[in-house]
């Protein structure tokens, strides 16, 4: 399961570990150019932006707390640095939880289509 979740970080095929599993910055490759496994067909839907809102809320929110006692900024220097600090956070951090979240879904087989009643194809 770990192998899975760091492949899938690290833009790998989670099966293989050697093919890419993005084709744009949030998009999954359809199969992977290696060993032709179906990635395309899991569905990480929100669960990547939540953990992803969940890790940075937790680098943030401490660093806020311990600049607010520590120094006393105004309410707009606090802005100005931890607005743009959150937001850069999770446009780094979305891509790699994305792809161990399909990593962790393909090692459960998991698809994310298992209640959706249409049919796949």
């Amino acid at each position: 399961m770990w192998a899975a979740l760091t492949r899938g970080a690290a833009n790998r095929c989670p099966s293989c570990g050697q093919g890419t599993l993005f084709r744009g910055y949030l998009r999954i490759a359809e199969r992977c150019g290696t060993c032709d496994a179906p990635v395309g067909r899991i569905r990480a839907d929100d669960a990547p932006p939540y953990f992803t809102i969940f890790i940075v809320g937790h680098i943030v929110i401490p660093l806020m707390l311990m600049a607010e006692r520590g120094y006393a900024p105004s309410p707009w220097t606090m802005a100005g640095v931890f607005v743009p600090l959150s937001l850069l956070l999770a446009l780094v951090l979305l891509r790699p939880v994305k792809g161990a979240t399909v990593g962790l879904m393909m090692r459960l087989r998991i698809t994310g289509r298992e209640n959706d009643p249409r049919p796949e194809g």
